[in-house]
């Protein structure tokens, strides 16, 4: 199987390197509760720039690196000052001469891709606007554990047409998830992201993703609900006018009603209870939220080890 040098976006990545991805970070869970070790980046270095906040991106990455022997520094952005200091091609060239790895949490998707435009070593994407692919992987490994499979599985995203609705779409389109996104008027996925599924959907049959507009049409019979926050971080300005846009696609007990008796709930994190999703959804007994959280650390010490050792 022919080796991927980046993680920038799932849909660069193939179906069989996406369930290499999920099979060994599903191995490297079972072995970390059997306490063995692995020290397959020792002496290595992941270089770790944020832009944006982080608690599960930081935290993931780094115990990651750790536990595969390794270790990181972390880059703010008034260390580093990227395109205001110093371009953007020159940091990455610089970096790739003094460690084995990039890992970026940033606003703009073209800082990321300029970064594997021009480093030398592998870099991954932490999270941008257009895509947070390590938030789907590990939502696909958490779905194994529950289901014993991805075919066939019937999920709906309700909510805003992001980042993490786009890394959704290209990992249903690689895996075999029938996909439901679901979002108001003028919330849809972005054209890009689209456009590029239309591609997916050219050169493979049987991709089954629909965009719907009714929550209750759109979470009928699924198996899986997920949602995300209505306003991402830089988009504060909006909030309001969201809250009541989004009002209607509420994840709460109501709507659940609609889905397969025994649905299961997810939620990227972090949430904000009583707006896309109620408390009592969140915490109840049809979450599996906190195992996603969990899987961000087996899913990319996976990526980390497959790309940097």
């Amino acid at each position: 199987m022919p080796k991927f040098k980046h993680l920038v976006s799932l849909h660069a990545l193939k179906p069989e390197q996406i369930h290499e991805i999920l099979t060994l970070a599903a191995r490297f869970k079972i072995e970390l509760k059997q306490g063995k070790e692995h020290a397959l980046l020792k002496q290595k270095t992941l270089a770790m720039i944020f832009e944006k906040p982080s608690t599960r991106t930081r935290v993931s990455f780094e115990v990651g690196m750790v536990q595969l022997g390794g270790h990181v520094i972390n880059l703010r952005p008034d260390d580093i000052q990227m395109d205001g200091r110093e371009p953007v091609s020159d940091i990455a060239r610089t970096l790739s001469r003094m460690v084995q790895g990039i890992m970026l949490r940033t606003f703009a998707h073209e800082t990321i891709e300029r970064f594997a435009e021009f480093a030398e070593v592998p870099v991954i994407n932490g999270l941008s606007d257009y895509e947070h692919p390590c938030q789907a992987l590990a939502d696909m490994l958490t779905l194994i554990e529950h289901f014993g499979h991805l075919d066939d599985i019937v999920l709906t995203y309700v909510g805003d047409g992001n980042n993490v609705a786009h890394s959704l779409m290209f990992a249903a389109a690689k895996v075999g998830l029938k996909l439901r996104v679901c979002t108001p008027k003028g919330y849809e996925p972005s054209r890009k992201a689209l456009k590029a599924l239309g591609t997916l959907k050219n050169k493979r049959r049987g991709i089954d993703i629909e965009l719907l507009r009714d929550p209750r049409q759109a979470v009928a019979g699924a198996q899986v609900v997920y949602t995300d926050v209505w306003a991402s971080m830089g988009q504060e300005a909006e909030s309001a006018q969201r809250e009541r846009d989004f009002r209607a696609y509420q994840v709460n007990a109501a709507l659940l009603k609609h889905a397969d008796p025994k649905c299961l709930v997810m939620h990227c994190l972090p949430a904000h209870r009583g707006l896309e999703i109620t408390a009592a959804v969140i915490d109840g007994p049809q979450s599996i939220v906190f195992d996603q959280a969990e899987n961000r650390l087996h899913a990319q010490k996976a990526v980390l080890a497959l790309l940097m050792s």
